[in-house]
């Protein structure tokens, strides 16, 4: 079982924008929701950031199927960390 991350995001969000950037070069594969189109998914970026919308909220499912860890503006360091389980 591989991995997986998910981005909570918009398209005007730096940080979010840095993060991409940084997954691309070290070729960690993610999906991206942006929350400014799926209410649903804004609505569960709330839930994790005290009702606060904040982005880039990430999902990491740890590759070798461990728990999952929800980030809010995390480094490429702590994705990579997760990602390892």
């Amino acid at each position: 079982m591989s991995g997986s991350v998910t981005m909570y995001s918009t398209t005007w969000c730096g940080y979010c924008n840095r993060l991409k950037s940084q997954m691309d070069r070290a070729e960690i594969g993610y999906t991206v929701i942006n929350i400014e189109e799926d209410p649903a998914s804004a609505s569960f970026v709330e839930s994790v950031n005290n009702g606060n919308q904040v982005v880039p909220t990430v999902i990491v499912e740890p590759v070798g199927g461990g728990e999952r860890v929800v980030m809010t503006n995390p480094s490429l360091k702590q994705v990579q960390t997760a990602l390892a389980g």
